[in-house]
């Protein structure tokens, strides 16, 4: 039998546990046969409603967390993009035949995400095994054994509910932490604006799922010497505070070395030596061009980064690898770092970017340098902040990348 002769649908309606689509919106999309059993509702009951409608809180409880202890895995799933199974909980539910009288119930759920054709998540599988009946029947046991069962079960439902509270807690602890490390992370970055009379953007996008911040940068400096500009950008390895501080060490003294530098080479050069005696700033990757715009060149150096595009107002996408090297703290003095030229025309766009734009796990990095040309091509008439943000969607994962991505466009 092929995967077109299955009957998807009658799979669904004849799973064994209790099973339900929801939509973004947390609205009931559909329901499987048990589902429709357990609950004891009907399909016309549930179908198209909202899941907090149908199943609220009791209210009798003032204690009851069962309603925003799902709502907040069910935003998980949404947010991250990632299944989220939860302990054990205390959920009442309301007697359909008795409206007013709430039965006292016991589930085990687990939420899971659905992608829709756009990537984005389409619909929350959201799963559930009810374990009442399994708590009754122990508290009904009898004797002796019956008394240490009911002392077991108790003890198991606190640890659950022990469990879903700390888990709270290191969420919330979390949070805080990630809103510390991206204020730190726009204090040391330095703020979008003009670059001589060129118009550049740029972005910072930090990964989703952890931390997961402060490991790439950028930079944009005016240079000495006539209409010259400088543009960098750079990937610490690791994330968090500890990333954030040698992300911040690095960037400053590229900034001032590229400043008084006779070329981007020369800058990484003095880099490299300072990246040896920093603390965590093994294997970190660099690449700056040097931008003059009489003469229209770039000038451009990497240590072990993707390489910058420049797009020239035909459409066409030159990619500046021609002087790629190791990463910061691997060359060996005094041997000096590679350097390169090209030339553009005025309207050309040069894009700089970490890999967190364009590596995929499972796939060949020349697919994510295609697929950024591609879209650098086909939108380039954009200006620079439209393109920005153009770049982003089309090319970061729509549940949010996996790694940090910071991209710098400028119109030449």
């Amino acid at each position: 039998m092929t995967d077109s002769e299955i009957d998807y649908a009658a799979v669904f309606q004849a799973l064994p546990g209790m099973v339900a689509l929801l939509t973004p919106e947390l609205v009931y999309a559909d329901v499987n046969e048990e589902f429709v059993r357990v609950s004891g509702r009907s399909r016309e009951q549930l179908i198209g409603r909202y899941l907090f409608d149908v199943f609220p809180d009791n209210p009798n409880d003032p204690a009851a967390t069962g309603m925003r202890n799902l709502e907040a895995s069910l935003y998980r799933v949404l947010a991250t993009g990632e299944r989220d199974a939860m302990a054990l909980q205390r959920y009442d539910v309301e007697d359909p035949e008795r409206p007013g009288e709430w039965e006292e119930r016991y589930w085990s759920p687990v939420n899971a995400p659905l992608p829709g054709p756009d990537g984005k998540v389409g619909l929350i599988l959201h799963r559930v095994e009810e374990v009442t009946e399994l708590i009754r029947a122990r508290g009904r046991s009898g004797g002796s054994r019956g008394s240490r069962a009911r002392v077991l079960e108790a003890e198991l439902y606190t640890r659950a509910r022990e469990l879903q509270e700390l888990n709270d807690r290191l969420r919330q602890a979390h949070s805080r932490e990630r809103e510390v490390a991206l204020a730190l992370q726009e204090a040391m970055l330095p703020a979008p604006r003009q670059v001589g009379h060129h118009r550049a953007a740029v972005r910072y996008r930090p990964a989703v799922g952890a931390l997961n911040v402060c490991g790439d940068w950028y930079d944009l400096v005016d240079l000495v010497g006539g209409d010259r500009i400088g543009v960098a950008v750079g990937d610490v390895v690791g994330h968090g505070l500890a990333a954030a501080g040698v992300m911040g060490q690095l960037r400053s003294a590229l900034s001032a070395a590229s400043r008084v530098a006779a070329g981007p080479a020369q800058a990484l050069d003095v880099l490299g030596r300072y990246a040896h005696v920093i603390d965590g700033a093994e294997s970190a990757t660099a690449v700056t061009t040097f931008i003059d715009c009489v003469r229209q060149v770039i000038t451009y150096s990497s240590a072990g980064h993707p390489p910058p595009v420049l797009v020239h107002r035909d459409g066409r996408t030159e990619f500046l690898d021609q002087a790629t090297d190791t990463p910061l703290d691997a060359r060996p003095d005094p041997i000096p770092r590679p350097q390169a030229e090209t030339t553009f025309v005025p309207g050309a766009t040069l894009v700089l970017y970490t890999d967190g734009l364009i590596e995929r796990r499972r796939e060949d990095i020349d697919t994510g340098l295609d697929r950024l040309a591609d879209a650098l091509r086909v939108h380039r008439d954009q200006d620079p902040e439209t393109l920005a943000d153009t770049v982003l969607l089309e090319l970061l994962p729509s549940g949010g990348a996996t790694d940090d991505t910071a991209l710098v466009i400028v119109r030449l």
